[in-house]
């Protein structure tokens, strides 16, 4: 993209302010700044000006679960189905690893913090040592689909590539980057990380497949024969990935897709939980909920709201393809984003002065026409690790992981 060009594409949205320092920019710098005008997503910024606009949400109502015990008597069935279907090469994984491990105390990917005390576990190493487990019990190898984020890809890819995949093989494994957002300010306009750079962050967990499509990894899930994708959070360090019984239950149900989900600790657990909105699935969250819905229970004295989302969902790769092309809402993050002042340097608030954009992977869920919850054990695949203490911290993990046995 040519000087000119840029500046006719932001004159058109009003955003010429990003070429304000373009003459005082080396030629690396403004070559850096153009390619990175001609590759940012601006209509973000009309979701920006119709963020005003009244939206209601539905008629929310509770939706049924497949509980343990119904899938303890199809467990055989289920697992014949699922095992058959990854043994034809129909289910491949994606791991959405684009965080950093800054509120765990380090600098790097969050997938590489070591959660071991007496050995080196890291959380990639987990998550890798999960998927080996069905690997091995089906006797074939499931495309990994790695998602980072412009701030760690280099070093995932340089973690991995040190700790030699920790045994997985590298043939299968496909890293692809997170699409990125500009971020503007309170009056939505985008701001400038540098004279050079344009202040971006990433796109919400809901940008996950638009991603892979720019990446052309839909086109290769087409070649490969994948129909069905698990995808997953980073910072679970117990969740069974490319369950054989998970995708045998959605499968055999006819599901557009399924969702893990756990069962609630109590009425008042800070957790978003599966629900019915206008008879579409979605998610309720905790703050949403009125106490009525909070406390609702069914006829066998279960709680009506109750299960919650783990960010362990299985989809059809036809219904999102279909998906990708709708217009999915956009949710705005008030936050505090480095920006350049009037002198060319770099300002580092210390309040909220702008706006993150982000989609979320629970609406890809919602444009969908069924969900199936799929209940699994707390104690067995629900150990995230968000922070160094507390709730779904380090230690509560740890715990967790020596409670099914795992050496640290």
């Amino acid at each position: 993209m040519t000087y000119r060009e840029a500046y006719a594409r932001l004159s058109e949205i009003g955003e010429t302010q990003l070429l304000r320092f373009y003459d005082t920019l080396d030629e690396k710098d403004r070559a850096s700044l153009l390619d990175q005008i001609s590759r940012t997503d601006f209509s973000y910024l009309n979701a920006f000006h119709e963020r005003n606009r009244e939206t209601k949400r539905g008629a929310i109502t509770p939706i049924p679960a497949m509980t343990l015990s119904e899938i303890r008597k199809r467990r055989m069935d289920f697992r014949k189905t699922g095992f058959d279907a990854i043994r034809s090469g129909k289910l491949a994984a994606v791991l959405l690893a684009g965080g950093m491990g800054t509120r765990l105390g380090i600098t790097g990917p969050k997938g590489a913090f070591n959660i071991g005390i007496t050995r080196d576990v890291f959380i990639f190493q987990r998550l890798i040592e999960n998927l080996l487990r069905v690997v091995e019990a089906a006797n074939t190898w499931i495309h990994l689909f790695i998602m980072t984020s412009e701030r760690n890809d280099a070093e995932t890819r340089a973690f991995l590539a040190e700790h030699r995949y920790f045994g997985y093989d590298k043939d299968h494994i496909h890293f692809f980057t997170q699409s990125m957002a500009p971020a503007v300010d309170e009056n939505g306009h985008v701001l400038l990380e540098t004279p050079s750079r344009i202040a971006v962050s990433p796109n919400g967990n809901g940008g996950w497949f638009l991603s892979m499509a720019d990446a052309g990894y839909v086109d290769l899930l087409h070649t490969l024969g994948v129909t069905f994708l698990n995808v997953f959070a980073v910072d679970n360090v117990l969740q069974s990935i490319a369950d054989p019984t998970f995708l045998g239950a959605v499968i055999e149900t006819g599901s557009a897709c399924g969702s893990k989900v756990v069962r609630k600790a109590d009425p008042d657990e800070k957790v978003g939980v599966m629900c019915l909105e206008d008879g579409k699935p979605s998610v309720v969250e905790y703050i949403e909920m009125t106490d009525a819905m909070r406390t609702e229970r069914r006829a066998d004295g279960s709680l009506a709201y109750g299960f919650g989302v783990i960010l362990n969902y299985m989809f059809r790769v036809a219904d999102l393809e279909k998906v990708m092309h709708e217009q999915m809402p956009v949710h705005f993050a008030h936050k505090k984003i480095p920006y350049v002042g009037e002198d060319g340097q770099t300002i580092r608030p210390d309040m909220e002065n702008g706006w993150k954009f982000e989609y979320f992977i629970l609406d890809m869920v919602h444009e969908l026409p069924g969900c199936l919850p799929f209940e699994v054990e707390r104690e067995r695949e629900f150990a995230p690790v968000k922070n160094r203490e507390g709730t779904d911290s380090v230690e509560s993990a740890r715990k967790l992981l020596a409670l099914n046995g795992i050496a640290l």
